[in-house]
């Protein structure tokens, strides 16, 4: 009788188990059926840092029970839904408050990272989640303020809300109260994922003991890292890098996490300290140390050498100096070492660690041979050596049995590169950068089957590149710079499959060969090309760079330039070219720098420019275009340069009324033009950047920047010179050698920013305006030949910038101002300007006698014929400039005349205008001779 009650009571209690088991089941499985009917599933997504991705919920359907799905799994006893791992899952589409995610209510797992949900926030409903204990969702391109109910899950262990490889969504966000209080609150976590979420807070003093990992980094967090943060005991992850507001101080006692610390990452946080001791004493557990632009200072310490679990050491570009420690090659488990960009020098001691797989060293000052250890390193996949100072000859036998290397980088060192025992370089290799290595002939690349990035530019190969070498590289390669060699032919070269090609300063003859359309990046000048452009070249819908420039090039530009929308930079300077400009630059254009300078090109400047919204610099100088000022060039809103130098350009200067014109012009130059009337007041009063200092002004960067760098030529401190990598600190106003008159308006000293200020060679009149005495930056300033009347305002002597100061031929008085960069200035700053006193001119700005001005008759002989050799050697220099019979004709008209200053202004301008004859002649010698080469 009592056997029959248990088995009754058994039943029962089975049937009543799984009742309750039956209804949590429906409806869960009904809940997770409407969550996937949410979404869509792309396959073709890329998925970054997933071993293995896959639709999991396409095994969800209703044959099978839903704790038999994929990435579900329920507790044993309830049927509750506990975990959801869709992970990886090609999942699109959002997740709003409605979800039915938020009816499974039992769960302790949640990870949905690594889908598309771009257009979600996360909701606040995750925080009623009361028994979840992990909440992934990272790098799934939720967007938005992180909710405070997240605090509330006080059971969680581990939160994950990084955004690593979400490229194009906007952050995440979480207010600094909300992280405090999540710090707080959560006192059972353990790891906590907050990588690229945007947190602007400083770093609280209280961790819970707890923590095992913290990934923090680039999510804008500022202030000190406080101590305590390296002294939780259980601490295995600690990354804060890329924070770069934030300071350190490493501890100088021992780390209370230093048994358990494996990973320590602080790039880009500011230490300004030499490199500690303590983290090779301490941290010997470390498998990755992560230090990339510390501002570490002093020698790599000897104790790192303790670091023999260590696998992967990144110290790129602090400044550390002294030898590399020798057990630091010999680490036993050292897989990857970067050490670029600092100044180590030295020779390198021997490799004994045959783990090294990737070695960085660039950037440094070491020195001495290869050392014939690395030969032993037979898993290396990457030896990058360039910019030291590594001596000797080095035969190409030195890599040929490295089976794995992809990536090898020898260029700018003292290296010969030989092939003394024909070889050649491993099939393995993909990067091969061998610039500047005396390479003479290209026979060891001949197994070199899957190059994608190849550098042999600035040595001495000749030539044509065989055709065995196209063959093999046809399939693979992308990236080819052959620049600085002599290479004189380019018809065997399979332009079609490269994405960029370098042939710059070669000896190339002919005509301009055209790349496939797949091409963006087309550098060519500096060679020897000619013939015309052909029109064909604008069937590169994809060229985002183009560079012709110091070539023979003649005929005209093809109008359907205008047309390439992708186009950034078409520099085609220093050519032969003829005819109009194109004017068919369309709505869409991408053009940041338009270089037309030198050439020989007429008409007006088309107004289709006005469409190309992007366009920074704009250099037409040095043709024949013949217009007035192009004043709608104001409304392109990104302009910093524009030269029209050397042009036959007339006509005053008028500005519209537009409000906000030329907002970001740095530089301009109108010299050497026709331009006349007053100088243009309105102007200057729209030119914003330039009544700014700016100190975080840097220079223009594109795409490509490594290859191609904007390049102006302007006149600074009395000579010419190309401005490389265009920095826009380097304001300047070119006027001169136009018609200008009227005075100098006031306005121009609100130009504070200014560097170079060149008004000379034009009609100016009246006082120079104390207002330019505020130019507090200004390094060049040259009013020279004029009709400048007065005094040289008091004000100037504050220029303490001031290196080249020119006002010599106006008509200037009074005393010269002392102090500060006017007693650095001599003669030449102020000769033509009868009126003014003072050093350098004369000894002293007193009376008369004191001035040393005495008419000749109260001189004694010693004076008399020291003033006599001057005015000689005067009317010698002007007669050399001016010719042999005209300089004897002044020195014999000076010698009889007993006042001779104002006739040697006379021949001054004279020469002058000579000098400026003599200039034009040369350019149209110039342009004879490039006429004759065709």
């Amino acid at each position: 009788m009592g056997y029959a009650v248990i088995i009754l009571l058994v039943v029962f209690l089975c049937h009543e188990v799984s009742s309750i088991s039956i209804l949590p089941h429906k409806h869960q499985t009904i809940s997770l059926l409407k969550f996937k009917q949410s979404f869509t599933i792309d396959t073709s997504a890329v998925i970054y840092n997933c071993p293995k991705p896959y639709p999991k919920t396409s095994s969800w359907n209703t044959s099978r029970d839903c704790c038999s799905w994929d990435g579900v799994v329920c507790d044993d006893i309830t049927g509750h839904v506990i975990e959801l791992d869709l992970s990886c899952s090609y999942l699109t589409g959002t997740i709003d408050s409605n979800s039915s995610l938020f009816q499974l209510s039992h769960l302790q797992r949640l990870d949905l990272s690594f889908n598309n949900f771009s257009n979600s926030h996360i909701s606040p409903e995750f925080g009623k989640f009361s028994s979840l204990k992990h909440l992934h969702l990272s790098d799934s391109y939720f967007s938005g303020q992180i909710p405070s109910e997240i605090s509330h899950l006080s059971k969680l262990h581990s939160l994950r809300l990084s955004a690593f490889f979400n490229f194009y969504s906007k952050k995440l966000r979480l207010t600094t109260h909300d992280f405090k209080s999540l710090l707080q609150n959560l006192t059972q976590l353990r790891e906590l994922h907050l990588s690229q979420v945007n947190i602007p807070s400083t770093i609280p003093l209280n961790f819970s003991s707890h923590f095992t990992t913290l990934r923090l980094s680039e999510t804008g967090l500022y202030g000190i890292i406080p101590e305590s943060i390296f002294h939780l005991p259980n601490l295995e992850i600690l990354d804060l890098s890329y924070n770069d507001h934030l300071n350190g101080y490493f501890p100088k006692a021992k780390w209370n996490s230093s048994a358990s610390l494996i990973e320590l990452s602080l790039s880009m946080v500011n230490f300004s300290d030499n490199f500690p001791e303590s983290i090779g004493y301490h941290l010997t557990s470390l498998r990755s140390l992560d230090l990339v632009y510390c501002n570490l200072r002093g020698p790599i310490p000897e104790s790192l050498s303790n670091l023999t679990r260590i696998e992967y050491l990144v110290l790129y570009g602090n400044s550390l100096n002294g030898t590399i420690p020798p057990g630091m090659l010999s680490l036993p488990s050292l897989n990857t070492i970067v050490l670029s960009n600092n100044h180590l020098s030295g020779p390198l001691e021997d490799f004994k660690a045959n783990s090294l797989r990737w070695i960085y060293l660039e950037g440094n000052q070491l020195q001495g041979h290869l050392p014939h250890s690395i030969q032993n390193l037979v898993n290396l996949t990457s030896l990058y050596l360039s910019f030291n100072n590594f001596s000797g000859f080095v035969d190409v036998s030195f890599f040929s049995n490295f089976k794995q290397l992809w990536y090898l980088s020898l260029s700018y060192n003292n290296i010969s590169l030989t092939n003394d025992n024909n070889v050649t370089l491993p099939e393995s290799l993909t990067t091969l950068e061998l610039a500047a290595c005396e390479v003479k002939e290209l026979e060891f690349l001949r197994s070199a089957k899957k190059l994608w990035q190849l550098d042999l530019s600035n040595n001495k190969i000749q030539g044509r590149i065989p055709d065995w070498a196209w063959s093999n590289w046809m399939s693979s390669l992308d990236t080819l710079n052959m620049s600085h060699n002599m290479l004189t032919s380019v018809d065997s070269i399979p332009l079609q499959s490269l994405d960029t090609i370098d042939l710059r300063s070669n000896l190339l003859q002919g005509s301009l060969p055209i790349p496939s359309n797949s091409t963006r990046f087309f550098f060519i000048s500096h060679n020897n090309l000619s013939e015309e452009i052909p029109s064909s070249i604008c069937n590169l819908t994809s060229l985002i760079m183009l560079d012709l420039a110091t070539n023979n090039l003649r005929g005209e530009i093809p109008q359907c330039f205008g047309n390439i929308t992708s186009l950034q930079v078409l520099d085609i300077r220093h050519n032969n070219l003829s005819g109009n400009i194109p004017t068919t630059f369309s709505n869409g254009s991408s053009l940041r720098n338009l270089n037309l300078h030198g050439n020989k090109l007429e008409g007006k400047i088309p107004q289709s420019l006005t469409n190309c919204k992007q366009l920074e610099v704009l250099d037409l100088g040095d043709n024949h275009l013949n217009d007035t000022f192009p004043v709608w060039l104001g409304t392109l809103p990104k302009l910093k340069v524009l030269s029209l130098r050397f042009n036959e350009l007339h006509g005053p200067i008028r500005t519209s009324r537009i409000e906000n014109m030329f907002p970001v012009l740095r530089i301009i130059d109108l010299s050497c033009n026709a331009f006349s009337g007053n100088l243009p007041s309105s102007l200057f009063q729209h030119l914003k950047a330039m009544r700014t200092i700016d100190p975080s002004m840097e220079a223009s960067r594109y795409s490509g920047d490594s290859y191609y760098q904007d390049s102006i030529a302007v006149v600074s401190k009395g000579f010419e010179r190309e401005i490389v990598r265009i920095l826009f600190l380097y304001t300047t106003i070119d006027l001169s050698n136009n018609k200008f008159e009227g005075h100098i308006p006031t306005i121009m000293g609100d130009l504070i920013a200014l560097r170079v200020l060149n008004i000379s060679h034009n009609g100016l009149e009246g006082p120079i305006p104390s207002s330019l005495g505020s130019l507090s930056l200004v390094e060049s300033l040259d009013l020279s030949s004029n009709h400048l009347v007065g005094e040289i305002p008091a004000q100037f002597a504050s220029l303490t910038s001031l290196e080249v100061f020119n006002l010599s031929y106006n008509h200037l008085e009074g005393c010269i101002p002392q102090g500060n960069q006017f007693q650095t200035f001599g003669n030449n700053s102020y000769e033509g300007n009868d009126g003014l006193r003072g050093f350098p001119v004369t000894k002293s700005c007193g009376d008369d006698h004191a001035s040393g001005t005495t008419v000749s008759g109260q001189l004694d002989g010693e004076e008399s014929n020291s003033e006599f050799l001057s005015d000689f050697r005067k009317a010698a220099l002007m007669g050399y400039g001016s010719g042999l019979c005209i300089g004897i004709s002044i020195v014999y008209f000076m010698m009889s005349s007993g006042k001779p200053i104002w006739f040697a202004r006379i021949i001054v301008e004279l020469e002058h205008k000579i000098m400026m004859g003599r200039r034009k002649k040369q350019r149209r010698q110039r342009n004879n001779r490039r006429r004759n080469n065709h």
